[in-house]
């Protein structure tokens, strides 16, 4: 093979390796260049999307330029939403469904979600998350875990594979191996899981050899020093973890997709371009890059550095082939995949709903105050959320409320203005209900010293306020408290119907 079409031929597995986003609504130019070279996948955030109809017709437009096109989106339900991201999840989350606990209601709802992902186009969703959040502190996952025990969150990983595969959309379970007994948030640096491989193989592992049963075809890796296993490189660039463990010991030959590469906890030590080489040396078939970098100039980059590590050794063409291969195997049975889902309804049953409903737990002092009767006035004290997450979705109670209770007022406030000075409680918060019904909404109040401080002072000025906590439950002094255990726009939905309907209860 010549010079010119052997680059050319490592350019095109160089890009077929990659699952870049971009900006905008419509597809850039770059983007279809790219897949008529041979790009093999992208990703969808927010950003790109308006409408289930305006996906559709953006994904139709990818596809015209490779009908196998892998259209991937980072769709969880609840708090992690992007095909519904202007309004707010419609469908409660991981979290919320473990609470209940029934592995039937939650196939349900994740075939809910493939119904509507696979008329926009979707072909892979990474979901579920099959971390069991055995640290309550874990500034990452939380309400995004089906739960804090091995067992359940293996039952309910199951369940959302298969409703969600059933209607046409490939899942991913991820952040392998297990990003629930972490501190620190990947996004910004390195997290460690110090456990032994006793406790790994009983406590983290079981979700992902229950997803690996249960038929899923795709596994996220983790940005994550696992010490047990690899003493010095994370989850998505260590070989030991990804084929020791994942392919050997777990038995997957599925794809291997990397968490966005260009999150701190490794590009902080490699750079984008090091970190995307050594993951896909390590044994990641597609890197996922864009929910930050979406450029064109980031993609032009990652091929060069693909392309420079094969021709200087530091990446065998062998592994770069391999993992094309994959991708383009997942592609085939993903397109298959998608068009057997072809007859199912996308209208919805309204499942969601239910679900979120299901999720909600009341205290008995809670029972006793309700319904109200009155307009109440609701304060919602708002983190900071993880980018996971991002800042963009709607949550909270105060406008499902007063769309129940017309006269309903609130207010949002933020740990920062309370640190500050520049919003004082009394003000903001009794003041305006004297009188009134006083409703406070929290979220991860015992992850947030700023927010359980301010509970605690509201309640204590008002022993009759109502604390409806929309993160993971914890101690607080509220005497009435109501656990939604997400923060879905359906969990507000739920939440404020519980508030406001004696029959809700």
């Amino acid at each position: 093979m010549s010079s010119s079409k052997h680059s050319s031929e490592l350019r095109r597995l160089a890009l077929s390796v990659l699952q870049p986003g971009f900006v905008g609504t419509e597809a850039p130019d770059w983007i279809l260049r790219d897949i008529g070279d041979g790009l093999a996948s992208v990703v969808l955030f927010s950003r790109n999307i308006v409408s289930t109809g305006q996906v559709a017709r953006l994904t139709a437009r990818l596809r015209a330029e490779n009908p196998d096109l892998i259209v991937a989106i980072d769709e969880e339900a609840g708090d992690v939403t992007r095909i519904e991201s202007a309004t707010g999840s419609s469908r409660p989350g991981n979290f919320a469904l473990g609470t209940v606990d029934d592995p039937a209601l939650t196939e349900a709802v994740a075939a809910d979600l493939g119904r509507q992902l696979r008329a926009a186009g979707v072909s892979l969703d990474y979901a579920p998350s099959a971390d069991v959040n055995s640290n309550p502190d874990n500034p990452i996952i939380g309400v995004r875990s089906f739960g804090s025990d091995p067992e359940l969150v293996s039952r309910h990983t199951t369940a959302w594979i298969r409703g969600l595969q059933s209607s046409g959309v490939a899942a991913c379970a991820k952040h392998f191996p297990g990003h629930g007994d972490v501190a620190v948030d990947s996004h910004h640096d390195l997290p460690a899981y110090p456990a032994g491989r006793d406790e790994i193989a009983t406590q983290a592992l079981p979700p992902f050899r229950a997803a690996v049963a249960a038929g899923v075809r795709a596994v996220m890796s983790g940005h994550l020093l696992v010490p047990a296993y690899d003493p010095d490189l994370p989850a998505t660039l260590s070989r030991r973890i990804l084929h020791g463990l994942l392919r050997d010991e777990l038995g997957f030959d599925g794809l291997v997709v990397s968490d966005a590469i260009e999150m701190g906890a490794v590009t902080r030590r490699y750079g984008i371009d090091g970190a995307t080489v050594k993951a896909v040396a390590a044994g990641v078939d597609a890197v996922c890059v864009g929910g930050e970098s979406a450029e064109e100039a980031t993609v032009a980059l990652l091929v060069k550095a693909l392309t420079a590590a094969v021709t200087g050794g530091e990446l065998a063409e062998e592994r770069l082939a391999e993992a094309a291969d994959r991708v383009r195997e997942f592609a085939r049975w993903s397109a298959g995949l998608r068009a057997a889902g072809a007859a199912q309804d996308a209208t919805g049953d309204g499942i969601g709903h239910v679900a979120a409903r299901r999720a909600v737990r009341l205290t008995g002092a809670a029972r006793a105050a309700l319904p109200l009767t009155a307009a109440p006035h609701v304060v919602e004290l708002a983190p900071v959320t993880n980018m996971a997450i991002g800042k963009e979705t709607p949550w909270g109670v105060a406008g499902p409320l007063a769309e129940r209770l017309p006269g309903t007022t609130s207010v949002r406030v933020r740990g920062q203005e309370l640190e500050e000075g520049t919003v004082a409680l009394e003000s903001c918060a009794l003041e305006p209900a004297v009188g009134r019904p006083l409703v406070i909404v929290a979220r991860d109040a015992a992850r947030h010293a700023w927010m359980s401080r301010a509970v605690t002072g509201l309640t204590a000025a008002r022993p009759d306020a109502i604390v409806v906590e929309m993160g993971l439950p914890g101690a607080t002094t509220a005497a009435a408290q109501i656990f939604t255990h997400g923060a879905s726009a359906a969990s507000g939905v739920a939440a404020a119907e519980v508030l406001t309907d004696t029959s809700a209860r």
